[in-house]
């Protein structure tokens, strides 16, 4: 008489074996966990540095010059002008690059359809 296993038993932990298996490849699953793993453990490992490097940036972002203005008297529009103008600059400078470009790109087909036309 063979060994069976009752499938109620086993239904449960396969389940969750199967739940937690990556695009049903156990090599992947198990190349994802160790990266999880190996993350939280150097994370765990440096977490004094982590938090100094955060401590860092928020010193440095007080610091920064921001595009709007810091008084809370001013309300609205008016209190994002510097960004609102710097980003009709950088508008303005992507729309006259890409007529450039455009410019360009056709004066090269022309050439080279002018010049590909001369051996027929």
């Amino acid at each position: 008489m063979p060994l069976s296993l009752d499938s109620r038993q086993t239904k449960p932990s396969m389940q969750f074996l199967e739940y937690i298996k990556i695009a049903d490849s156990w090599v992947a699953t198990g190349i994802v966990y160790a990266i999880l793993i190996a993350a939280v453990v150097l994370l765990a490992k440096n977490f004094a540095k982590v938090g100094t490097f955060v401590n860092e940036v928020k010193g440095e972002l007080k610091k920064a010059s921001w595009p709007w203005e810091s008084d809370p008297k001013i309300k609205g529009f008016r209190k994002y002008k510097e960004l609102v103008d710097s980003t009709v600059v950088v508008l303005i400078a992507m729309i006259l690059l890409a007529g450039f470009v455009q410019l360009f790109d056709f004066i090269h087909v022309a050439v080279i359809t002018f010049l590909t036309n001369l051996g027929r």
